[in-house]
């Protein structure tokens, strides 16, 4: 009797593993602290709970992340929602949309060194030289908060770097200023040994740029076959972000695991800036997250026009859809 009921069990386990759908999740980047939410999902037991077994993959930037989820490599993925606009302008057709808004503030920003005459005003960097990788996602709007900002380009040295050089560079005073995420160049210059005091942020976003940043991506035909899936996906997504954003420390063990070799302390900085910066906006936090102002992606797309000539009339709905939302987004609140 007692090998049946254990029979029984055994086999009740194996048809619940069964059942889970598997979801591979491509994300833009390496496994940082930002990514740690996904990993509380997962390790919580959230997407597990609503029947999916997802697993994550490392990234190499939103044009790595957005094809492989346009080819269906990747049913889902994250990237930042003005590449993907212009993917899909560039790439009619293409099978993938953006799906649950994570950074309602773009971490675009300007680092620089007040020590080296940078302040709090996009005016300081006129006169100076600012190092930016060409295949930044930074670099790639700062002509957009240079307009916002009457900025004197002209006047303004740009250094081309590489992305292992950027901040060492500003370390070494060898440029004033360097174009990156907020969380990521930030914290990477600081761990080189420049005093945080003489450090500044100038937030595109603070700075008349309105655009938004990184996005869930679906593959649109995978979604329109599986749409509870993705709706459940959505779901865990939302509730590892509660999580890590009701304890960060706690989340960030989950990271190391997967990542070793990354600093516990830089990651759970790095991941309380993304939190404070990026995702908990007050906007989020009044009206839910995940959901976008309709508003303010045409202004978006305005701005986008300034510095890009689209192929195609741009057309929103060709980039976000609520389809897979609840009404009014989700709370942040565990």
């Amino acid at each position: 009797m007692l090998h049946r009921t254990i029979l029984a069990v055994a086999l009740t386990s194996a048809s619940a593993v069964h059942s889970q759908t598997n979801l591979p999740f491509t994300l833009d980047w390496r496994f940082e602290g930002p990514a740690a939410p996904y990993f509380a999902a997962i390790d919580n037991g959230n997407f597990a709970a609503l029947d999916l077994n997802v697993t994550v993959a490392a990234g190499d930037g939103s044009l790595d992340a957005i094809p492989k989820v346009a080819t269906g490599a990747f049913p889902v993925g994250m990237a930042d929602i003005n590449s993907l606009i212009k993917f899909l302008d560039q790439n009619p057709g293409a099978p993938v949309i953006g799906a649950m808004m994570i950074y309602d503030k773009p971490p675009f920003a300007i680092i620089g060194r007040r020590s080296l005459g940078i302040d709090d005003t996009p005016q300081s960097l006129e006169g100076k030289i600012l190092g930016a990788p060409p295949p930044d996602g930074a670099w790639a709007q700062f002509p957009i908060f240079a307009a916002e900002n009457d900025l004197d380009v002209s006047a303004i040295t740009v250094e081309p770097v590489g992305f292992p050089t950027r901040e060492p560079m500003l370390a070494e005073g060898n440029v004033a200023a360097i174009t990156g995420f907020s969380f990521t160049s930030y914290l990477n210059t600081a761990r080189l040994g420049v005093p945080e005091d003489d450090l500044v942020t100038l937030l595109m976003a603070d700075h008349g740029v309105e655009l938004y940043g990184n996005v869930v991506i679906v593959n649109t035909d995978y979604a329109e076959a599986n749409p509870e899936v993705i709706s459940n996906f959505l779901q865990g997504v939302a509730e590892g972000w509660a999580a890590a954003i009701a304890d960060p420390e706690a989340v960030i063990p989950l990271l190391i695991s997967r990542n070793p070799a990354a600093d516990a302390e830089l990651e759970l900085r790095r991941l309380q800036l993304s939190i404070e910066d990026n995702v908990a906006t007050e906007w989020v936090m009044e009206n839910g997250f995940g959901i976008i102002d309709d508003a303010r992606l045409a202004t978006s797309l305005d701005q986008i026009a300034t510095t890009y000539e689209f192929v195609n009339a741009p057309d929103a709905s060709l980039y976000f859809t609520n389809a897979y939302l609840p009404e009014g987004g989700f709370s942040l609140a565990e």
